[in-house]
């Protein structure tokens, strides 16, 4: 059976990422040999891996290119988990708009490609949802609240000088409404492994009315069990990603991250399946659980390989 396995990371996201130590001991535990590995080290012959998984290579938001060939070359070699094509679609937040077009319920997104005038695109996304009494303005590609600004409507001018430094970075970037929920409720992140819900934490608002971002430190979030509807939420979200990318298994893992619209009900905020934090210091048993469908998909990825 073959069970090596690369934890991925990189060497500045290793000391945030509170889920590796729990999930490296689960992974020893279950059988499976782990290995903590930086996507970012030139030195590492990935083919004697069995398989690759995305744990926290966070830098890639500055180094998107790099990481994508990164992914390329591993692909080649071994296995990637999650798959390369959930990867590419999952790094750019114009997936939002898949999931919407799939009849998923997500929160209102505006999207705003580079070239275009910030002031004019703001000033439609402000006319389309009147009552807005707030809005955020975000990179389509980015992790942990990097470049992501909260502004009342009327910060007009502010929001505008924030959209134009990110398109003239050559970035895409998406305009959406500011829920009150988030500051009431916080946001919850549904975790799945091998498809079955494994637990939630509720996340609180880390975008503050001042304008400043919170930073997301494990005393932001606290463990809660979702909702009936949330977990039928997350779930269409995850039906409509495999059906889009045309799966036929479902994803080793993957997070959904809901937050409440004004009447109440649940709507996508983020789909993360690519590298996300999965909150396992808050779930006890959820390493194991993850380990254990590790190891399965790893005896399954070797069994294909035997049969080729």
């Amino acid at each position: 059976m073959g069970n090596h396995l690369a934890l991925v990371t990189d060497r500045a996201s290793l000391e945030i990422d509170y889920d590796m130590p729990l999930l490296l001991d689960a992974c020893k535990a279950v059988g499976i040999r782990a290995e903590i590995r930086s996507w970012q080290d030139p030195g590492i012959a990935w083919d004697r891996f069995d398989a690759v998984l995305l744990r926290s290579p966070w830098s890639y938001v500055e180094n998107l290119p790099q990481f994508l060939e990164w992914c390329e070359r591993v692909s080649d070699v071994t296995s990637l988990f999650n798959p390369l094509p959930v990867v590419r679609w999952n790094l750019d937040k114009h997936y939002l708009a898949d999931l919407a077009g799939a009849g998923v319920p997500v929160v209102p997104s505006g999207f705003v490609p580079p070239g275009a005038d910030p002031v004019a695109a703001l000033r439609t996304f402000l006319a389309e949802h009147d009552g807005a009494a707030e809005i955020v303005v975000k990179p389509a590609i980015g992790a942990y609240s990097r470049d992501v600004q909260r502004f009342s409507r009327s910060a007009e001018d502010g929001a505008a000088a924030h959209l134009r430094k990110l398109l003239d970075q050559g970035r895409h970037v998406i305009v959406q409404p500011y829920l009150d929920s988030i500051d009431r409720d916080g946001e919850t992140d549904l975790i799945y492994f091998d498809g079955v819900y494994s637990h939630a934490i509720r996340k609180r608002a880390l975008l503050l009315p001042d304008g400043t971002v919170d930073e997301p430190t494990q005393e932001a979030r606290a463990a809660r069990a979702a909702t009936e509807d949330e977990r039928a939420v997350a779930a269409a979200a995850l039906d409509a990603a495999a059906a889009h990318l045309k799966l036929r298994e479902p994803l080793l893992y993957g997070r959904v991250d809901l937050v409440r619209g004004a009447d109440g009900n649940p709507l996508v905020l983020e789909l993360e399946l690519g590298e996300p934090s999965l909150s396992i210091p808050f779930a006890e048993s959820s390493a194991a659980r993850f380990a254990r469908a590790i190891s399965v998909r790893l005896e399954e990825t070797s069994r294909k390989r035997k049969s080729r």
